[in-house]
């Protein structure tokens, strides 16, 4: 029977790609990983509400399409097997949650109660790994659903059954889907990690030529978009790690591990800096090769497009034969160029070629046996714990702070009998985030959405009075809320709005009525939430920045004591320590960059030491970036160079007895660190041409930024340098 069913499949597959329009919409649905999610999550919506819309059962219809809208919404990026004990996990809990607020709800002081104590216990649950967390989520979003359809549910086993249900319907979809292509979340994050390379590629060009005002503002973008990209990065890590774990053979994984190798290669060199480019743009003798390389850099951004475009749609990637005529092009301008101006270009072109060239022999690097090793969180699950049980962990402070909101709203809702007062919970937990400045953007997100989304659907629910035109509204709600969901989180607010309106006109036809009371709650609930958050713990970024400061350059130490091993000893293919290391100090910087971002939408009072913030953020990324550059040539090192070891070693000390934890003015190693640039600028006057002197140009510029920055650094408040 599999090999008839087999053989049908192959059949159908082989008349569709014979048709002229198949293949462009395959890959534009494959291409697309939003559009996927939305049409599986919608697709599980509508197998479950049509059936009984149709038989007039409209509560069991939207009961279970609000489980697999939880279901969805707590999923998680898995290997098969763990997508398997996932979704169990999830049903039990939704199961337990939903009974939980069922058989309570008689009893509103129990109920309160328990709802604070399983907040704390959930969320602490979700921190011990990434499965743990959606599945604690999804718990918290049913209990929710549960208490707001507790007055319509015709016996109390039914909410329990029917958001079980759902949840397991959309998870067995799912997985059925998965199993077909067990590979695809991995390709999934890898393709968004090229992306984000792509999109930090496109911001860099434009620094070619710029200058001193633009590029200040372009290095701005690039440390923020590296957020973005180190990010992609951490997640490509946990679900290759899921799925190593998975495997007894490791096989099949080896291909997805070498283009995550690649991925990290490639950011290193782009997120290399060799000069200030604004003093080069300033020579007219400069600007073809300037121009040129921000030209490469864009076909550079296109060809790493074109590969995550490969990824996710399974046709193979063709290198762009013009990325290789631009990069001839450029270093062929390069030999042209003479003066010394042009040689701190030299290991940008360097580097641009070499990038390209990785791209181009992609399918050779695939053929080596090795598997890089990963870095992986080696505590069991009862030692993850206890490190979230006390009052500094963000978590727990999360914790506390999310239950008393939800104590508070739900005491609000009994007392004054709100209508729905349920949203109020709602509300405050999407909109109740660890920090201050994250709780505010979305309680404008959420505000405008729901506003939004309440004329917008009113509107509509004039054009579709009928029951199926409701169904269909609630689809179409559902689709774009899914849709929206990752790209911007107000727009699908007002799907998720649509999608509640739909739901109640179905059940009762009173969703028009109850969008008054929805506005009222939000409103409450986001004003609970941004409360609690300003009072409980409030984390002001001036305070953190002194910490976060003193954990970059601990971090930015540890990568350049990497880099220099690896010139001292040369570099290996598993360099695992190298990869810990360089993948800490971008940490470090991002959260450097987020902290002066936050200080932005902060009360005015605390938006202390702005000036400063924005400086050390800058000097921070453009240390990250010279150490990146000079990690990056360590492979051109053709024999040991002991000057430049031994100031390398050096500059590494000054920073090494800088006491991070402290940052106290020294004046004895500001001088040091004087005396040290003095000796790497001799060294660079006294060697000749080519890549030892432009690595010593490169030593300059570490020494000379980390000067700057401890300079800097010392201005701030030493009080409050040991928060992070």
């Amino acid at each position: 029977m599999i090999k008839e069913n087999q053989q049908t499949t192959g059949k159908l597959m082989q008349f569709l790609g014979q048709q002229a329009w198949f293949e462009p919409v395959r890959r534009k649905f494959w291409a697309n990983p939003d559009l996927l999610m939305a049409s599986k999550a919608t697709l599980a919506i509508a197998l479950l509400a049509i059936p009984f819309v149709w038989a007039g059962q409209s509560f069991m219809a939207v009961t279970l399409a609000l489980g697999a809208l939880a279901g969805a919404l707590s999923e998680t990026d898995d290997h098969p097997k763990g997508r398997i004990k996932s979704l169990a996990l999830k049903v039990i809990s939704f199961g337990i949650s939903s009974l939980a607020v069922e058989l309570l709800r008689p009893y509103p002081i129990l109920l309160g109660v328990g709802l604070a104590i399983s907040t704390i216990v959930f969320l602490l649950i979700g921190g011990l790994s990434e499965r743990y967390r959606g599945v604690t989520f999804g718990a918290l979003l049913v209990g929710i659903y549960a208490m707001l359809g507790t007055e319509i549910s015709p016996a109390w086993y039914w909410q329990p059954i029917l958001l079980s249900g759902g949840a397991l319907f959309y998870g067995l979809l799912s997985l059925a889907l998965l199993f077909l292509h067990p590979y695809r979340l991995l390709e999934e994050q890898l393709a968004r990690g090229f992306i984000a390379l792509s999109d930090y590629l496109n911001v860099k060009a434009s620094l070619f030529p710029s200058d001193e005002k633009l590029q200040e503002k372009i290095r701005n973008q690039l440390a923020i978009q590296n957020v973005q990209l180190v990010g992609a990065l951490d997640r490509i890590k946990e679900v290759l790690n899921s799925y190593g774990d998975s495997l007894k053979d490791d096989t099949p994984l080896k291909p997805y591990l070498r283009y995550f190798m690649l991925l990290q290669s490639l950011h290193e060199r782009a997120a290399s800096s060799h000069e200030r480019y604004d003093l080069l743009s300033s020579d007219p003798a400069n600007l073809e090769l300037l121009e040129g390389i921000g030209q490469t850099l864009q076909q550079l951004a296109m060809a790493t497009k074109q590969f995550a475009n490969s990824l996710l749609t399974g046709v193979p990637y063709r290198h762009p034969v013009s990325l290789g005529w631009t990069v001839n092009v450029l270093n062929d301008q390069l030999a042209k160029s003479k003066t010394d101006e042009s040689q701190p270009l030299a290991l940008l072109v360097t580097n641009l070629t070499r990038s390209h060239r990785s791209l181009l022999n992609l399918r050779e690097d695939l053929q080596r046996n090795l598997a890089p090793r990963l870095e992986k969180d080696e505590r069991n699950l009862i030692q993850r714990l206890k490190d979230q049980l006390n009052w500094n962990h963000p978590r727990f402070r999360h914790a506390i702070r999310l239950s008393l909101c939800f104590l508070i709203g739900f005491t609000i809702s009994e007392s004054f009998e709100v209508v729905k007062g349920e949203w109020i919970i709602l509300t405050s937990l999407f909109v109740c985030q660890p920090s201050y400045s994250e709780t505010r953007r979305r309680l404008f997100q959420r505000i405008l959405g729901t506003l939004s989304g309440v004329v917008s659907g009113v509107l509509i629910v004039q054009i579709l009075p009928t029951v199926p035109g409701q169904l269909l509204l609630l689809l179409a709600a559902a689709f774009a809320f899914f849709l929206w969901l990752r790209k911007k989180y107000a727009v699908s607010v007002i799907f998720i709005t649509i999608f509640v309106l739909s739901a109640f006109n179905l059940i009762a036809n009173k969703g028009v009525a109850l969008m008054l009371p929805r506005v009222i709650d939000t409103l409450i609930g986001s004003a609970l939430a941004i409360l609690t958050v300003r009072l409980l713990w409030p984390d002001w970024q001036h305070k953190r920045l002194p910490g976060l400061l003193a954990n970059a350059l601990t971090k930015n130490t540890a990568y350049f004591q990497a880099i220099v091993t690896e010139y001292a000893q040369g570099s290996t293919d598993d360099d695992l320590q190298y990869r810990i290391a360089r993948r800490e100090a971008h940490r470090a910087d991002n959260a450097l960059v987020l902290a002066w971002q936050d200080m932005q939408v902060e009360p005015r009072q605390h938006q202390q030491f702005q000036k400063q913030a924005f400086a050390l953020t800058y000097l921070n990324h453009a240390l990250l970036s010279y150490l990146s550059a000079f990690g990056a040539h360590r492979q051109q090192q053709v024999s040991t160079n002991q000057a430049l070891l031994d100031l390398a070693k050096e500059t590494l000390q000054t920073l090494q007895k800088a006491e991070p934890s402290q940052l106290a003015p020294n004046t004895e190693e500001h001088k040091h660190v004087v005396n040290l640039l003095q000796a790497i600028r001799e060294r660079i006057l006294s060697s000749e041409q080519g890549v030892t002197r432009q690595q010593f140009t490169l030593l300059y510029n570490i020494a000379d930024v980390t000067a700057q920055m401890l300079e800097l650094a010392n201005l701030l408040p030493q009080k409050a340098s040991g928060e992070v």
